[in-house]
């Protein structure tokens, strides 16, 4: 289930407000702080204990996949 760009538009990181990507509608990602929010059942799930940390290797990874403002 694909999330609505509205919906992405107005979506931002709990931790820094800022915008955040989307990467193949299974994750929000914050590029800034490195940190990954799930989405379960088509619902992105912004909770700040519930993102995890992602390692530059994998970062780079989930620019080139990603979508929404802060990928154009």
């Amino acid at each position: 289930m694909a999330l609505d760009p509205t919906l992405l538009s107005i979506l931002a990181c709990p931790q820094d407000k800022g915008p955040l990507l989307l990467v193949d509608d299974e994750l929000l990602y914050n590029p800034r702080l490195h940190r990954a929010y799930p989405i379960e059942d088509g619902i992105p799930v912004l909770l700040v204990d519930e993102a995890r940390i992602v390692g530059e290797d994998e970062h780079e990874a989930l620019l080139a996949r990603a979508s929404g403002p802060a990928a154009d």
